[in-house]
């Protein structure tokens, strides 16, 4: 009799499983825009989720930890004419993210670490090229600053965020609508596909195709799922890619290796109700001490579920053959590096210990560079630069202004009266 041989792997036994109803985010008017982008974004700190809004277009960001019913009068980042597209966190601060809308922009916005209590309606910078809508967002992985950006104009371009300025605009590599846009790993390089049918691996600053014949694939697998847009996530950390489909109810999971077949199907998580949209939590977010090795959010019509992929091991020490180490939040090089051709891999950091976000981290910018931690050179400012950088002080940072002025003023009120006591003695004769 011959036996069947089990391909050995430490993630054949991953399992998916949703989190319990209080730790859903609820009553959320997820966006009903007919585009294929994935609707949500996550970071350590905040979950984004585009959503209705009347008279423009608006995304909605909590915190992570504030599960529950949300409230209807919540804040929005709203400054968007028209519907938001698509959304993107900036992998070197927690606090940045990215929109791209139907009104033709790319806007930055800062988000604080406390609770909005209004809707945050300035954004830091508005980037303004493109002709048609902007569907597509995408942060530069290891470069500060670098945002890349494409629409229905056929068009890409690259952004210096921290000038507001176009740095590479590609407008003759494509000839029908971009359906999406990816950097490799260091940034060298990004990977388009088209309405054309075609793949095109694109080196940026040299403005070139550099690949697009791809007849052969190297692995084909059937997918047994409805005509919807199928949203993949992959894992650099454990090789394991993530097929959604966007109006299905299913997550399957391959794990990819260098010899053939190369694609491995391990498993497929399945729910009731079909997915508008889905996050995908960068590797920094995840809880190592459950060996978590991934976190979706997906969105459903009125709200969003996390769903978690857990490798069952029953040791409660950290798993080392799990958690390389990942792509940590510092960039490995500045704009003018990466335009110059210099190529940097991400810095790493161990998640040994845990993750613990920074908290955040104000914008006190100079206009050349916006995203910069760095204060303004010389001692002049505007009073633009400063009313945009007082709107983002802190809730803590004006509580304790208040309590330190509050102890300055009873002071002096003190003062005041053992001044006013000497002077009535001098003017009694008594002194």
């Amino acid at each position: 009799m011959s036996r069947r041989v089990v391909r050995q792997s430490k993630f054949r036994h991953v399992f998916g499983q949703a989190m319990k109803a209080d730790q859903c985010y609820e009553d959320i008017r997820v966006s009903k825009v007919t585009w294929d982008s994935s609707f949500c974004a996550v970071n350590p700190k905040f979950v984004a989720i585009i959503v209705e809004s009347g008279g423009g277009g608006a995304f909605l960001v909590l915190q992570l930890a504030k599960t529950g019913r949300v409230d209807k009068n919540h804040p929005l980042v709203c400054g968007h004419t028209a519907p938001v597209l698509d959304i993107d966190w900036c992998p070197h601060n927690d606090n940045v993210v990215a929109s791209g809308s139907e009104d033709c922009t790319v806007m930055v916005w800062q988000i604080p670490d406390h609770v909005a209590l209004r809707s945050i309606t300035d954004p830091i910078v508005v980037l303004e090229g493109h002709s048609k809508r902007v569907g597509i967002i995408s942060w530069h992985p290891t470069a500060r600053n670098i945002l890349l950006s494409a629409g229905s104009d056929n068009m890409i371009i690259i952004w210096n965020v921290g000038t507001g300025e176009p740095l590479i605009t590609l407008d003759d590599l494509h000839s029908d609508l971009i359906y999406n846009v990816c950097w490799n790993r260091n940034g060298s390089l990004i990977c388009t596909t088209c309405k054309d049918k075609k793949v095109r691996v694109i080196d940026p600053r040299e403005q070139r195709i550099i690949a697009k014949n791809f007849d052969e694939p190297i692995a084909l697998q059937e997918m047994d799922t409805s005509n919807g847009v199928l949203l993949p996530f992959y894992d650099p950390d454990t090789n394991i890619v993530y097929l959604c489909g966007k109006g299905d109810s299913s997550i399957r999971y391959f794990e990819i290796t260098d010899e053939a077949p190369f694609v491995h199907y391990i498993s497929t998580f399945s729910s009731k109700e079909p997915q508008r949209g889905m996050g995908f939590m960068t590797k920094r977010g995840l809880d190592v001490s459950r060996c978590e090795i991934a976190r979706f959010f997906k969105l459903h019509e009125r709200k969003c579920e996390p769903i978690t992929m857990t490798v069952p091991r029953k040791s409660d020490l950290f798993q080392d053959d799990l958690y390389p180490d990942t792509q940590g939040p510092e960039a490995a090089l500045d704009p003018e590096e990466w335009m110059s051709g210099k190529n940097a891999d991400p810095i790493l950091i161990s998640l040994k210990d845990g993750y613990i976000p920074p908290k955040n981290r104000e914008l006190k910018f100079a206009k050349k560079n916006i995203l910069d931690n760095k204060p303004p050179l010389g001692p002049r400012r505007s009073y633009s630069t400063c009313e945009s950088n007082f709107s983002r002080v802190t809730m803590e940072e004006l509580m304790d202004e208040i309590k330190s002025l509050k102890v300055i003023v009873q002071s002096q009120e003190r003062r005041i009266t053992e001044l006013e006591n000497k002077l009535s003695k001098f003017t009694n004769g008594t002194a």
